[in-house]
């Protein structure tokens, strides 16, 4: 194979069958095409629901440089490329922007024919960079959604041929720690809302405690809007439609109330707890499980009881 009859192509590298974090996006934003490097890369075809079509090509163990050189000469007729803003995908993106000479057009929240919209200051504001010539962008995961394909995706193979060369080499995967962890991609969230600061505590120190409790649950801390603009946390951490789009296991709201903004950002968690005074609130509405609580008591119990167990 020579090339892809495609304008647009997603670029996904695969580990193990498991596609990156925000590929579905990717490959509906680039309408469905995409290109999986990797191993297992028929395995993640199943896993992409926009997927119309799919060329896959096992390529062994990742090396970014390698792949790309490998990777440019086939690239070259595709207009735009669209990469997932994943831990591989803003690795691969960069240097295949370099071997194809095009610019890179970095933390895309739209990708458009000539164009794309980029997300800057913590997601508050959106630049739109017009191009007149082909380019490769990285799309930030979870805020585009996917709709999927209601067929059977047209897969086929591509043979890279892989030159040794100089290239990082990974000598240790470490396990993300879930208080710095990309929220979208955390499987427990813990989340604050502005009905956490009613107690004893104030605003700042209940998301710290929430926070000691989080570190001991192996969870992440999550918090409304009206959280982060009072300074209680860092924007990163803000779910919601102006925030971080999530899609835990487990999330457990403490004193969020449930406004739109937010519970437009939680994806479909697998379970949901509410902790709240009021039993009629959107979030205890939508909660499996719904504790008509004070939201800071019960913290602060959960806490005590956390520490008990250590010192035991």
């Amino acid at each position: 194979m020579n090339g892809f009859d495609t304008g647009t192509l997603a670029v996904l590298v695969v580990r193990g069958g498991v596609p990156p974090l925000g590929g579905d996006e990717a490959v509906a934003e680039a309408g469905g095409a995409a290109l999986l490097v990797g191993t297992g890369c028929a395995d993640a075809v199943t896993a992409l629901p926009p997927l119309r079509r799919a060329w896959c090509a096992e390529a062994g163990g990742f090396a970014a440089g390698a792949w790309s050189r490998a990777l440019a000469p086939l690239l070259e007729p595709v207009g735009r490329l669209v990469l997932p803003a994943s831990a591989d995908g803003r690795d691969l993106a960069p240097r295949l922007a370099a071997e194809l000479g095009r610019p890179l057009l970095a933390g895309a929240v739209r990708v458009g024919e000539r164009c794309a919209e980029l997300a800057r200051r913590d997601g508050r504001l959106a630049v739109t960079v017009e191009t007149s010539q082909p380019f490769v962008a990285t799309l930030v995961p979870g805020v585009r959604g996917a709709l999927p394909y209601d067929g059977t995706p047209d897969v086929g193979t591509v043979e890279l041929t892989i030159e040794p060369g100089h290239d990082a080499r990974v000598l240790e995967v470490l396990e993300p720690d879930p208080a710095t962890a990309d929220l979208a991609e955390a499987p427990r969230i813990l989340g604050a809302g502005a009905g956490l600061a009613r107690g004893p505590l104030s605003g700042p120190d209940a998301v710290a405690l929430l926070g000691r409790v989080a570190a001991a649950l192996g969870a992440s801390v999550g918090a409304t809007r009206v959280v982060t603009d009072a300074g209680w946390a860092p924007y990163e951490r803000q779910i919601g439609t102006t925030g971080v789009v999530v899609d835990p296991e487990v999330y457990v709201a403490f004193g969020v109330s449930g406004a739109t903004q937010h519970t437009g950002g939680l994806g479909t968690p697998r379970h949901v707890v509410s902790v709240n005074t009021d039993a009629s609130s959107p979030m205890t509405a939508m909660a499996d499980l719904g504790l008509v609580t004070d939201a800071q008591a019960l913290l602060r119990e959960l806490a005590r009881r956390l520490e008990s167990d250590d010192d035991a």
